[in-house]
């Protein structure tokens, strides 16, 4: 063999070898498969199945706080497991939205709510400020927006507790379960409205049957509607308070209701009145409102900017009182 030949052959051989050694150094178990959402810090461990965000009276084109409120919702959700986000109404002030185009949209949600862990699903009520314009025009939204999903004017979800149910968050090895959790989501301003009788006397008929006709495997019955049964804000003996109070509580005790979740007062509060279910509200978005301290029933009370976390499990549901700047103002578990 010439000694060209020779030197060509060997650096050949070289640079096979080179090649092949990092292709080897693939094969076998060293191989791994990694999906992004596994790398996300959404993905912390947590020992509760179902995780999401309560707030309420929100939609003022980030003011009175609404942007700042809307910043610590985007740092909590990317430290913290979250599913999704319920909004308790009052989604836009002053007077709704007159269309799926109207600028609002813009104004006051999606320019505001812009962090990458806030784009999940948003499942919305109407307030009684919604109602001043075209209540419907929320509804056609989901049909143009990713993360806006109000099916109707009232509707129900019933959402499973496994771990995995959810793509968003997956916990390997996590046993399957068959448990549920029940949300409906009522469209309450119409009940201070006697011309609106008929309709209520129908969403009612409609409450009364899907809490009673809840399957075997739900866990827990949340209902959220804008307006509280009770508070300790400044409608505490209201109109809108005492015309609640007046309808549903008996419904939620015949159907072992759990929680009662609603906004309409700007505050943060827990109340547990006798032979009422936990009533949370969180409707502190924005603008805020007073609060009484030392009535017996509240457990807690704030007027301060922020929201509500809710971590679920068959057995235990944790609450968080959340402040725009991160503090933890209350929490509480309930247990089965």
């Amino acid at each position: 063999m010439e000694r060209r030949d020779f030197v060509k052959n060997t650096a050949l051989a070289a640079i096979g070898a080179s090649i092949i050694a990092p292709l080897s150094s693939l094969a076998g178990p060293t191989v791994t498969h990694f999906d992004s959402k596994d790398l996300s810090p959404s993905a912390l461990k947590d020992d509760y199945a179902l995780h999401f965000m309560a707030l309420g009276d929100w939609g003022r084109n980030g003011e009175y706080d609404q942007s700042q409120v809307a910043a610590q919702m985007g740092l909590w959700g990317a430290s913290h497991p979250n599913n999704f986000v319920i909004s308790v109404g009052d989604n836009f002030y002053p007077k709704g939205v007159v269309s799926e185009e109207d600028p609002l949209w813009h104004y006051s949600f999606e320019n505001i709510y812009t962090a990458h862990s806030l784009q999940c699903d948003w499942y919305p009520v109407l307030g009684n400020h919604d109602w001043h314009s075209d209540v419907d025009a929320q509804i056609r939204y989901s049909k143009i927006s990713r993360r806006w999903d109000m099916p109707a004017r009232y509707y129900s979800k019933e959402v499973s507790l496994n771990k995995d149910a959810d793509k968003e968050i997956k916990t390997p090895g996590a046993p399957k379960t068959k448990d549920k959790v029940l949300f409906v989501m009522m469209d309450t301003d119409p009940f201070l409205h006697e011309d609106k009788a008929d309709y209520v006397e129908k969403q009612i008929a409609w409450l009364k049957d899907t809490l009673a006709n809840a399957s075997a495997d739900v866990k827990w019955k949340i209902v959220i509607g804008h307006h509280p049964c009770y508070t300790v804000g400044p409608r505490i003996n209201n109109y809108d308070t005492l015309t609640m109070r007046k309808t549903l509580p008996q419904i939620f005790a015949d159907n072992k209701v759990d929680i009662y979740l609603s906004g309409h007062e700007h505050s943060l509060q827990h109340l547990t009145p006798d032979g009422f279910c936990h009533q949370f509200i969180s409707g502190a978005g924005s603008e805020l409102t007073k609060v009484t301290s030392g009535i017996p029933y509240s457990k807690f009370e704030a007027s301060e900017h922020g929201f509500m976390y809710f971590s679920v499990d068959a057995k235990r549901l944790n609450v968080k009182a959340v402040s725009y700047n991160g503090a933890v103002l209350y929490e509480t578990t309930l247990n089965k």
